[in-house]
């Protein structure tokens, strides 16, 4: 699914759009990098087969290995501008998310014939939606602030939670995660106590059990952590193997991979905020999902990426015009009648709200679990659904426009 890149692949042509996709591929993020490839494969062909956009123009997409480096993003996405591509979207790594979204305002300053829009799907740093906002970087996602909004709400309204222990990954996503709970939790629970607050190493720890070892021992019952790829993997499975007996609130559990990690010895005890879940009620997208494991053999797991280029379409027919410029006035403040409800993309900080959930990884079966996930037995059934409107949080954004 990984194109090989050429100049010649990625030369505008008159019948098509091309977006470039900027993921890690290999190493061990890769597997995020590589599903979410096959999501943009299935969703391109899905609106293509609709007709695509502007009378039966198409889309074409194109994957681009970024090793989970910022620097290698930068000299990915300078090649891609060369060849002509206007349409830019990434998910792994807030660091890369900064870098892209930095080196596209200058871009774009200094070039505006040349001009070039970045979706961000699942990245979610405050910052894109406070100081460095920027007019050519939308974001699909619920960022950090909203999401741990939810998380700590549900911890406060939980009496039996005495302690809370924080393990996150040590870069910019991490260290708001860091951030956010512990001030949510003790403005709205000023009883419980944070028992430990750990920043590892992105992608380089092969053991957590020392950190296992700490968590048990602080005697806490409840974690918060929004580690991904890997770092998901072997903290869940390294507590496993201790025996540890904690709730865990995560922002990353359904990606790829950690369902099978979590497997049966961790149901019940993983809870998870999303944008939506295979079986959240009213699932406007389950055909779309089961079609997708049909041909995949995978499942669907990132719908921001299906929000978001959808909306691109909208966009760019209601722009008619695939001017990077016009498509970007278009999306500002655009309602949008999504999976799963209504959205709408704040013109204030280009941030996209909508529906989020609280879910706990459990045994499938009946109305409230219909899927499983990785042929585990065991899938996301929904605690309780936060409305768009109660999502919204403050921005300091001072968006430049063009």
């Amino acid at each position: 699914a990984i194109a090989a890149f050429s100049l010649a692949t990625l030369t505008f042509a008159a019948d098509t759009i091309k977006i470039a996709h900027i993921d890690p591929m290999s190493g061990p993020f890769g597997l995020a990098g590589q599903t979410l490839g096959k999501h943009f494969d299935a969703i391109v062909e899905n609106l293509n087969a609709k007709g695509g956009v502007l009378g039966n123009t198409k889309f074409e997409v194109s994957h681009f290995d970024n090793k989970a480096s910022a620097q290698e993003s930068v000299t990915l996405l300078q090649q891609i501008i060369d060849s002509g591509t206007r349409f830019v979207v990434q998910g792994g790594g807030s660091n890369v998310a900064h870098a892209l979204s930095d080196t596209l305002a200058k871009h774009n300053s200094r070039n505006p014939d040349k001009a070039v829009l970045y979706q961000n799907f699942p990245t979610q740093h405050p910052a894109f939606a406070n100081e460095k906002c920027n007019f050519w970087h939308f974001r699909f996602d619920a960022h950090v602030d909203m999401k741990l909004d939810a998380i700590t709400n549900h911890i406060a309204r939980n009496k039996n939670i005495k302690k809370v222990y924080l393990i996150n990954q040590d870069y910019a996503f991490g260290q708001a995660i860091s951030k956010a709970a512990r001030e949510m939790v003790l403005k709205k629970r000023p009883d419980i106590q944070i028992v430990g607050d750990d920043l590892h190493p992105m992608g380089k720890v092969k053991d957590f059990s020392p950190y296992i070892s700490k968590i048990k021992a602080s005697g806490t019952e409840t974690v918060i952590t929004g580690n991904w790829g890997t770092d998901f993997s072997l903290l869940i499975k390294s507590s496993k193997e201790f025996g540890l007996d904690v709730t865990y609130y995560t922002l990353n559990a359904q990606n790829a991979g950690a369902p099978k990690s979590i497997g049966a010895a961790g149901a019940d005890n993983i809870k998870n905020v999303s944008a939506w879940h295979s079986n959240a009620a009213e699932n406007k997208a389950e055909k779309f999902a089961n079609d997708y494991r049909k041909k995949y053999k995978d499942d669907f797991y990132y719908a921001t990426s299906k929000t978001a280029l959808e909306m691109l379409a909208k966009a760019i027919n209601d722009a008619k015009s695939i001017e990077p410029l016009k498509v970007a006035k278009a999306l500002e403040g655009m309602k949008f009648q999504g999976d799963t409800g209504e959205m709408w993309m704040r013109a204030e900080d280009h941030q996209l709200m909508q529906p989020i959930y609280i879910s706990t990884f459990t045994k499938a079966g009946g109305k409230d679990v219909k899927y499983d996930l990785e042929e585990t037995g065991y899938g996301w059934m929904t605690d309780f659904r936060v409305e768009a409107k109660d999502t919204v949080m403050p921005t300091t954004c001072a968006m430049v426009r063009p």
